[in-house]
């Protein structure tokens, strides 16, 4: 046949060269051609995803697998169509080049540069742990590359989806993460058996400073009672004192008067009273003695 007819993709830029000069271009047109004179080109212009992975190596020489995703989109497709060659073949819709497997390459080269450039002043903890932060730096610094606008190339998402040491790093992290967790669990331990002994102590002090604010209270307590003792006897002494105080004026003779009138008062209560003759004789004696010197 001499004439056929192509559906373009809605999500599908369409080039038709014919005789080597641009005829008809759009997005997902439909037209007829002549296979012998005529050449397509087809450029997608809808998002397109890109995995990548590759390894680079931190500051302090420990190397890393870098794995993700990046998404295009083209912007100038007839720019880009003048710098690469999207030719397809009409029959089977396949690229006649290598061209569009070269875009990708070039998108993925200048991640991974500016990857380089990021992970290459950082430490491998750093790297592992501030991934957020790296994919961030790395997606303004592709979007503001002039390789992209020459391409006519717009970088719309990139997506780190894990940062991995190498196996025999990742155990030594591992087993050195286990061991700060045990060191963690053995201060948080430590802490506790020391505030339960802080907690011991303060109890033991209280306790020891009640017993001695009750030994010193109880001392005070004896003090006032042997001043108390000793200010009751003082004071019961000193009444006996004033009480047998006019005893002291009066005669012998009449103390013994007194004394034997208590006894003859007091005489029912006595059970037994014995007296004998030598005491009897030195009553007399002695009263007889103090009359004759009353007399005299």
């Amino acid at each position: 046949m001499f004439i056929n007819y192509y559906k373009g993709e809605p999500n599908s830029y369409v080039l038709s060269h014919r005789n080597g000069k641009l005829k008809k271009h759009g997005a997902g047109i439909n037209f007829f051609y002549m296979p012998r004179t005529t050449s397509i080109a087809v450029i997608p212009v809808s998002s397109q995803d890109s995995p990548f992975i590759f390894n680079e190596t931190t500051a302090d020489y420990q190397e890393v697998s870098i794995q993700g995703t990046l998404t295009y989109r083209v912007t100038a497709p007839t720019e880009l169509a003048k710098r690469l060659d999207f030719t397809i073949s009409p029959k089977t819709h396949n690229y006649t080049g290598e061209d569009p497997d070269h875009l990708v390459e070039r998108l993925v080269n200048s991640v991974q540069a500016q990857i380089r450039n990021e992970i290459n002043g950082l430490g491998l903890e750093d790297a592992l742990t501030r991934v957020k932060d790296l994919e961030e730096k790395v997606k303004a610094d592709v979007r503001n590359s002039p390789e992209l606008d020459e391409l006519h190339v717009v970088l719309e998402g990139l997506h780190f989806s894990a940062i991995r040491p190498t196996p025999e790093m990742q155990k030594a992290l591992e087993a050195d993460f286990r061991e700060s967790l045990h060191r963690r669990a053995d201060q948080a331990i430590y802490a506790r058996r020391k505030s339960a002994v802080d907690e011991e102590r303060k109890i033991r002090e209280s306790e020891m400073n009640t017993d001695v604010e009750l030994e010193n209270r109880r001392k005070d307590l004896v003090d006032m009672q042997a001043r108390n003792s000793l200010a009751l006897a003082e004071a019961e002494a000193k009444a006996e004192e004033l009480k047998l105080e006019p005893y002291g004026e009066l005669p012998p003779q009449a103390l013994v008067g007194l004394a034997l009138k208590e006894w003859a008062a007091n005489a029912g209560r006595i059970d037994n009273l014995s007296i004998t003759p030598d005491l009897l004789s030195k009553v007399v004696s002695f009263v007889s003695q103090s009359d004759g010197e009353r007399a005299a």
